[in-house]
């Protein structure tokens, strides 16, 4: 399998036979053995499997769809190499979840978009009407809006990456502030400052689109 193809396999590529909810774990340990063994028909087994899931984690981390693309399949790469690593007695997915996260989180960082963070000291863009901001979050902190995962994914990749980057790791990868100021080389500090304004433009984002429907 060539890493660098991007395109969704389609589901019959995998054969009548290729059932992997009977015997999963069997079934993963073959396809581990043949990777390591370098065999492409093994290499491209697991990333028809795996590619939806990984996609929809890397779409999270950025911007647009080619970005993600170039995540993911950086990410895969890195799964490839490293597949004599894997602790089997872990889940295997979980495993490829975390390279994929580890390698958005390095995309981060090497775009250089640090700049965005914000620390005690705030960014210009955080002036303006920061007080009714807040009066408007916690007035409607309550609020149930009937939204689409299509629609969250949307409003979420319209955030500045430093926003994005801290929500993601502290919402969907369950981080704390520690771990997210330790992997993005900030402080405590500057995490609860970029996730509380994420949640913020989150919400007046979809409140803005639920308004147009």
């Amino acid at each position: 399998m060539d890493p660098h193809v991007a395109t969704p396999p389609p589901n019959e590529r995998l054969g009548p036979t290729w059932k992997p909810m009977e015997g999963a774990e069997q079934v993963f340990a073959v396809l581990i053995d043949g990777c390591i063994a370098g065999e492409r028909r093994s290499q491209q087994r697991v990333y028809e499997l795996f590619y939806g899931k990984m996609m929809a984690v890397c779409q999270r981390y950025t911007k647009n769809a080619d970005q993600a693309k170039d995540i993911l399949q950086d990410g895969f790469i890195k799964v490839f190499q490293s597949m004599d690593k894997f602790n089997r007695a872990g889940s295997f997915e979980g495993w490829i979840r975390r390279i994929m996260v580890n390698t958005a989180i390095d995309h981060f960082r090497r775009t250089k978009n640090a700049y965005l963070l914000l620390g005690e000291d705030r960014s210009i863009e955080d002036f303006g009407n920061q007080d009714e901001e807040d009066v408007l979050a916690d007035e409607e902190a309550g609020e149930e809006m009937d939204l689409k995962p299509a629609d969250v994914i949307n409003a979420m990749q319209k955030l500045t990456p430093a926003y994005r980057t801290v929500f993601n790791l502290y919402v969907f990868e369950e981080m704390t502030h520690k771990e997210i100021a330790d992997a993005l080389g900030i402080n405590v500090g500057t995490s609860k400052s970029n996730l509380a304004k994420a949640k913020m433009n989150l919400k007046k984002m979809l409140r803005k689109e639920r308004k147009l429907i």
